[in-house]
Parts: C-alpha cells; sequence; structure tokens
C-alpha cells in the first residue's frame, strides 16, 4: 500500500479527465469456492485497488466529477465476524488511510446511483467481470447484464487506461519485489527438477515460495512437459530423461503487483543437440525483442522482428524455407509461433485485460490483425515510457496443428512437413522476461534467472 497523496492524486487526475457525471468504481466481493463460507483467496478489483489501495471485500466507491466529492462505501465488521475473522479497520480508518473525507454504508451507494440516473445525470461504470457487481449494475442503472460491457463508459476506460499504462517509480519498486519473488521460485524450481518428480511436485514448489514471501501465485502456474499446450495446468506427469520442462509462472506481492517469467529447461543437466538448437533460436528472437523495445516502437512491429528471427533459425534447420520476409507476412511462422510476443503487466498479468484489450493494447492508428497467430496479440501499439510489458517468443511442435495444415497443404511453399515430422515429439520452449520502456530505451525487470544455454546447464549442474 502507498502514502495516502498516492491515491489522492490518482482519484484527482481521473475525475479531472472524466470532466463531468458520477463515476462508479466497485470493489470486489468474497466468493464461495462450493459454499459461501469456503470462499476463494480474495483478491481485489484492480483498478479499484490503483485508485483506493484497500483490500477488504464489500468496498465502492463513487467520484463525481461535477463536484470533485470522493465517497467510499462499506460496511464495518459486527461482532459475529470479529469472532470468526479477527478485527479489521473501520470503514473511516481506511478511508483516512487512503486520504478519503466522505464515507457511507454499502447500501447508500445504490441509492446514490439511482438517484443520480434519475436526475438525468452520465453515470460512467467500467466492464465487470464479476457476477454480483454485475447484478448491483443491473439493479441501479437498469441496464441487462448482457449488456453492461457495451454500455461500459468508454470516456472512463479510456481515462483509467492513460493512468494504469504508465508506472510509476513505486509501481516499478513493487514490480521488481514481485520479479524477486518469481527468481527465486524459477531457481528453486529448476534446482528441484530431476528423473522421476512430478510436475505436481515443481508447481508445488513454485507456489510453497510464494505464499513463504507473503504473496501468492499472480496466475495459475505453467509448468510441464508439455510445453507445446501454451496455457497448460495439468502436473499430472512425471518427469523423465531427456524431456524439457517449461515454467511460466510468476509471484504477486501483498501489493498485487505481478511478476511474468518462463524459462525453459533440460530434466538432465545437459541439453541434447536438437533441444540446444531450437532454445538458441527462441533465445535470439527474445534478445531481438528486447533490443527493439523503446518509446515510439510499435510493438506490433517488435512482434514481426520476433518472428523474423524464429523464421531464420527454422530455415537453418530446414524446417521452413523461400522467402523468409513473404512466409512472416502470410504468417507461415505461426504454425511454430502461434500467440503473441507480449502483454502489458502491472496489477494484472494480462494489465487491465478486463477493461478491453483494444483500448490497452491498441489504438486508433494501430488494429489488431486477423492473421492466425499474430491475431493473439495482446500488446500492438507505440510503446511509451513508463510501459511495463512481457517479451515471450517460443517455438513448438503442435501435432493437431502440424496435421491440420499438413493435410490442407497450408504454406507448403514455406514449411517443409517432411522435417517437421523428425519433430512431432520435440513439445516446445519458451522464455520471457518482463521490460520496462525508459525514456531513452528499456530496462529488463528483476534479477537475473539463469537464460542462456550455458547459465542454464552450469545452474542445473552446480
Amino acid at each position: 500500500m502507498f502514502a495516502a497523496n498516492t491515491y489522492t492524486a490518482r482519484r484527482e487526475r481521473l475525475l479531472k479527465e472524466v470532466a463531468s457525471g458520477l463515476i462508479v468504481l466497485l470493489g470486489n466481493r468474497e466468493v464461495g469456492m462450493n459454499y459461501h463460507a469456503n470462499p476463494y483467496h480474495f483478491r481485489q478489483d484492480s483498478t479499484f485497488l490503483y485508485f483506493f489501495g484497500l483490500q477488504h471485500a464489500g468496498l465502492g466507491a463513487l467520484l463525481d466529477a461535477d463536484s470533485g466529492e470522493v465517497t467510499l462505501f462499506g460496511d464495518d465488521l459486527e461482532l459475529d465476524d470479529i469472532v470468526w475473522m479477527g478485527p479489521h479497520p473501520t470503514l473511516i480508518e481506511s478511508a483516512v488511510r487512503v486520504g478519503v473525507k466522505n464515507t457511507a454504508a454499502y447500501a447508500e451507494m445504490g441509492k446514490r446511483v439511482q438517484a443520480a440516473k434519475e436526475a438525468g445525470r452520465v453515470v460512467h461504470f467500467l466492464p465487470p467481470y464479476r457476477y454480483r457487481n454485475m447484478y448491483e449494475l443491473q439493479q441501479w442503472l437498469g441496464i441487462p447484464i448482457e449488456k453492461q460491457k457495451q454500455e461500459a463508459s468508454e470516456t472512463l476506460i479510456r481515462a483509467v487506461v492513460a493512468q494504469r499504462s504508465i508506472k510509476s517509480e513505486e509501481e516499478v519498486m513493487e514490480m521488481e519485489k514481485a520479479l524477486a519473488i518469481t527468481r527465486a521460485m524459477h531457481l528453486a524450481v529448476m534446482k528441484g527438477a530431476k528423473p522421476g518428480k512430478t510436475e505436481a511436485q515443481l508447481a508445488a514448489i513454485a507456489e510453497g515460495i510464494a505464499l513463504g514471501m507473503n504473496g501468492h501465485l499472480a496466475y495459475p502456474a505453467i509448468l510441464t512437459i508439455n510445453g507445446h499446450i501454451l496455457h497448460n495446468h495439468d502436473h499430472s506427469h512425471a518427469l523423465q530423461t531427456g524431456q524439457l520442462v517449461l515454467g511460466d509462472f510468476g509471484a504477486e506481492t501483498d501489493s498485487c503487483y505481478a511478476g511474468d517469467i518462463t524459462r525453459t529447461f533440460p530434466v538432465d543437466g545437459r541439453f541434447t543437440e536438437k533441444q540446444k538448437e531450437i532454445y538458441q533460436i527462441v533465445l535470439a528472437a527474445e534478445l531481438v525483442g528486447i533490443e527493439a523495445c523503446k518509446p515510439g516502437v510499435a510493438y506490433q512491429d517488435v512482434h514481426r522482428k520476433a518472428a523474423r528471427i524464429l523464421a531464420e533459425g527454422l530455415a537453418a534447420l530446414g524446417l521452413m524455407k523461400g522467402d523468409l520476409d513473404e512466409a512472416v507476412a502470410q504468417g507461415a511462422h505461426a504454425l511454430f509461433f502461434p500467440h503473441g510476443l507480449g502483454h502489458m503487466i502491472g496489477l494484472d498479468v494480462h494489465d487491465m485485460e478486463d477493461l478491453g484489450e483494444q483500448y490497452v493494447g491498441y489504438s486508433e492508428s494501430i488494429h489488431r490483425s486477423d492473421q492466425f497467430g499474430t491475431a493473439y496479440l495482446r500488446l500492438g501499439r507505440e510503446l511509451e515510457t513508463g510501459f511495463v510489458l512481457t517479451v515471450e517468443p517460443g517455438i513448438y511442435f503442435i501435432p493437431e496443428l502440424i496435421d491440420q495444415w499438413q493435410a490442407e497443404k497450408k504454406f507448403s511453399d514455406f514449411i517443409d512437413y517432411g522435417k517437421v515430422a523428425e519433430y512431432r515429439g520435440f513439445t516446445g520452449v519458451r522464455i520471457e522476461d518482463n521490460v520496462l520502456i525508459t525514456a531513452d530505451g528499456h530496462r529488463v525487470l528483476g534479477p537475473p534467472i539463469p537464460k542462456s544455454v550455458e547459465e542454464v546447464e552450469a545452474y542445473r549442474n552446480g
């Protein structure tokens, strides 16, 4: 949690940029895992957290852009609650901590929103993703749940995205903290991996370190010998000699800032020659991608530059052929690299994705591609000083995708399917780091985690 003046300044800027109307910011409530009294780990809404810093369930706020008045809504715990959960700060105490003068019971919030609507005022709200918040907006504003995403305030969305996209020095420090924890997680997983160990045991090591450092996972861990499955959360396999382990996981600090790192390493102490060749292609693409990051550069162009490096490496191994510029332009490389190069990161691992990727990752001049692979690029817009983003190229051999493209003879001028067959069981390699855009270029955040072939092998055998 930051100082009160940080949150006050953020709210003042938001009020100024929205200019008129009533802004509704809803916090999250606890959600039952299988019944109400057995909830999932509570996670506050990130935008509410950004402007108020309070991680208690059942809070909401109204910001009046016409009067400048800010009111925090919530309910103090009753004695029965305190018996089970212990004492919590009162609503007034919480408000003082974040520079808010006005408070009211939560039930009053709906009444004020309804009164504003009846008075003909513009009511701004963000696209909801939790059902309770959808239900309340429906009750207060009469907007059906299925229409709320379309009815959300574009003015408010753009104002929030403009602020949250640029990370302050104190936010970057929190992300450095997240990445220090993430480094410890990755090193322990690398050190603990050996034939016979299960993916679940490695995942437990990673999550245990996050919890032990008073954090949580920023997202469900991807820790798998089947790295060709991009978001693989299955941890049921045992590691075997000759395999690769792909670990894509990161910590979330107690202030909820995220780290997101991927490393791929051999179960044995050494890469095989084939593994090393693919790994070094991916690493070359990542390094080129990172080096290209600077203010004013469209990340869509960085993605294409990394894709070109991947294509060159694959061609050197005989997997791709022909005019590589044309191959990348047409999307032939996506057989091996079917996702985007990266995304924004901050309070969310995919920062502000709930607000709409078209606002976060694209602009009026740069639009999402409809080409397979590149269409999954979450960030395409021009980079700005203060952005924090991921750079995460990969090479994957996905049997189902290979079979479909080969049957269709898709891009047969650019892909040697006979050679691809030799790699059918290879799985995949991904390497990822988090990068801050600075005034004169970029800075890779977090303490170094072994990444080159030599570093990974030395650490695995050290």
